[in-house]
């Protein structure tokens, strides 16, 4: 449903929290197998998380702190060990254990079990907080965000990347496209929204990013053809042969491929299906 007044988009009636656990099995976090498809896709993970990493690095140079780098969010950690590997200190944190697991066995990635509200972390000790795609599962981003900024040393970044329903891929695809993902997404942010929301709990936004090359093109092949999802087939543990999982991962990077052109084009008219942020607390 939409506000009327402040136009927010947000799924209505939300699921209780314990209904929701039910849409996040252990196979919605992504751990690399041993067969050598696996080994495909982490290459092509690694290659199209190279533009976060970026993203990231340039804020975390900017602001020159001392500090950790925290990924709120960060799953199996795969973003954590590259930019660890780029001689950063990292940390992650999440709710899955299963989560953890992957990052600290997989990649060596120290991750914490539970809310950022609660981190046991010490005042002022991040030199950068990301969070991509976070915010939209939230009941109460607000905290997470006042957490943050609590985190965050004086001149702390954080980088926050959500769905974009201001993109052109929603005015396509309406409740079809892909960052809809109901009950998962309890909020849908414009950008707009996401700014006022970063203002009112006390962050300064710096710069936007309306393409990821991780993102935007899966987000339309996954809208297109979402039997071809890899996460989706993996949630839902859908029987199939290894070369049958070859071929169908091979047709949908053909399909996020040829979507790279579209996907530039929406972004360059700042209509990107996804908005990454930097912002600074205010001074």
């Amino acid at each position: 449903m939409e506000c009327q007044g402040c136009r927010l988009i947000r799924l209505h009636p939300r699921p209780t929290p314990r209904e929701l656990t039910e849409y996040y099995p252990e196979t919605y976090y992504y751990a690399p197998g041993s067969d050598k498809t696996s080994s495909l896709e982490e290459m092509y993970r690694r290659a199209v998380l190279l533009g976060h990493v970026r993203f990231a690095e340039r804020a975390i140079h900017e602001a020159d702190e001392e500090g950790i780098v925290l990924d709120v969010g960060c799953g199996g950690g795969l973003f954590l060990d590259m930019l660890r590997r780029r001689g950063h200190k990292v940390a992650g944190l999440d709710f899955s254990i299963a989560a953890a697991a992957t990052a600290w066995r997989h990649h060596g990635v120290p991750v914490i079990c539970g809310s950022l509200s609660s981190a046991p972390l010490p005042k002022g000790s991040c030199a950068a907080i990301t969070m991509y795609h976070v915010l939209e599962h939230l009941y109460d981003p607000v905290a997470y965000l006042d957490a943050a900024h609590e985190l965050l040393a004086p001149d702390g970044r954080l980088i926050v990347q959500v769905p974009n329903v201001s993109s052109w891929q929603f005015l396509i695809f309406g409740e079809m496209w892909n960052g809809v993902d109901v009950p998962r997404h309890l909020i849908d942010f414009r950008t707009q929204d996401l700014d006022q929301l970063l203002d009112h709990c006390g962050f300064e936004v710096l710069r936007h990013k309306h393409f990821s090359l991780r993102d935007n093109p899966a987000g339309l092949a996954s809208s297109l053809a979402p039997s071809l999802d890899p996460m989706a087939r993996r949630v839902r543990k859908l029987p199939e042969t290894p070369g049958m999982k070859l071929f169908k991962d091979l047709v949908y990077l053909a399909l996020a491929t040829a979507a790279i052109p579209f996907t530039l084009l929406e972004a360059a008219c700042r209509a990107g299906s996804t908005v990454m942020v930097e912002a600074r607390k205010k001074s």
